[in-house]
């Protein structure tokens, strides 16, 4: 559940090498030494404390009966709704000025395309989409769990104080993302403009969001880059959901 441990065995790692064309040996680090390398000597101070906290805490008596199908579809629906958003076509983007004659522009101009700054400023749109749906449904599968008791209650007090302790970390790592999507739009610019230069022929900037054209295959790589971040922030909630199921199997047998 820890992201720089999630981080270096995820999809999104393999994308980005791929991207920039280099590979990455296999960390041969467990979680513990991955944390440390995240937590500074207050850091633990303050998650020891917290441990504690949570331990003497703990309820022994049994809680409320587990509602895993609940939790599942509401899983389900989140992972749903935001692959939605993601691979919704972009809207075309149209030219902030007139023409010189004032007269209105009715057709999206192509070479506005061109300025990563509209595509950024996507990216990050759903990004703060995808942040808010899926900090919600954690939160939500937290108190699932509290209800409870026992160890799933510490489980889920800890994944709340890991989620805040951890959260301005995982903030700029997010916050780095649209600079490799920005490299990766050059590399495809760069691409098209040679095989344009080793064909003769004149670029067509209409032709550039039909498949196959270079624009269309960068907003491929945008909706991979935002799939593959969601996958990895999924993988907390999908931790404490695969705790729930555990419980409730070892309850039945």
């Amino acid at each position: 559940m820890y992201q720089h441990h999630r981080l270096n065995s995820s999809s999104l790692v393999v994308l980005l090498q791929q991207w920039t064309q280099k590979a990455c040996a296999p960390s041969t680090q467990d979680v513990a030494e991955h944390l440390s390398q995240w937590l500074g000597p207050v850091d633990a101070v303050r998650l020891g404390g917290a441990l504690h906290s949570i331990e003497s805490g703990l309820r022994k008596g049994p809680g409320q009966a587990l509602d895993v199908v609940a939790m599942e579809a509401a899983c389900q629906a989140a992972r749903t709704e935001v692959t939605q958003l993601i691979t919704a076509p972009p809207a075309p983007a149209r030219p902030v000025r007139g023409r010189a004659d004032n007269t209105p522009v009715e057709e999206p101009d192509p070479e506005v395309q061109v300025d990563f700054a509209l595509h950024a400023a996507r990216y990050l749109a759903l990004q703060k989409q995808m942040e808010t749906r899926l900090a919600a449904l954690r939160a939500r599968m937290r108190q699932w769990l509290s209800k409870e008791g026992g160890p799933l209650l510490q489980l889920a007090a800890l994944d709340a104080v890991m989620e805040q302790m951890l959260g301005a970390r995982e903030q700029r790592l997010w916050a780095s993302l649209p600079g490799h999507l920005e490299r990766r739009m050059a590399q495809r610019l760069q691409a098209h403009q040679r095989a344009l230069l080793a064909s003769g022929q004149d670029d067509e900037p209409r032709r550039w969001r039909q498949a196959g054209g270079w624009l269309w295959a960068f907003d491929q790589d945008m909706q991979a880059l935002l799939l593959a971040e969601m996958q990895v922030r999924l993988q907390p909630i999908t931790g404490l959901l695969e705790a729930a199921r555990n419980e409730k199997t070892g309850q039945q047998e």
